[in-house]
């Protein structure tokens, strides 16, 4: 993102990574986080749609095309270079964040020295 490449929200997180295949309409990224998270995550309409446009301003998305279905436009969005790049942080810094924790974890029941 724009400042000093803050962490992404988790859905923000699992937006990009939908998009990580190719573009998708919204309902398309909703169902897709969806299953990424193993359920756990359900992005509503309007937080979906919020959480688009602040990623588009940032450069991390774009929308790709729009198709007319059932009278309605729908609206694709791809990932950026600079979105590819921002997801590849995220997850390196969760994984390392993930690491204290289970380095310790393993550490928890040993005996001191």
């Amino acid at each position: 993102m724009t400042r000093q490449n803050p962490s992404l929200t988790e859905p923000q997180y699992f937006i990009l990574a939908s998009l990580m295949d190719g573009p998708l309409h919204g309902y398309g990224i909703i169902k897709a986080a969806e299953r990424a998270s193993d359920g756990r995550l359900r992005i509503a309409v309007g937080t979906l749609y919020g959480a688009l446009e602040r990623l588009e301003r940032a450069g991390l998305l774009a929308a790709d095309h729009e198709e007319i279905v059932d009278g309605r436009a729908r609206r694709y969005y791809r990932l950026t270079e600079d979105g590819i790049e921002a997801l590849g942080r995220e997850a390196l810094r969760m994984q390392q964040a993930a690491a204290v924790v289970i380095g310790r974890s393993r550490d928890a029941g040993a005996a001191p020295a």
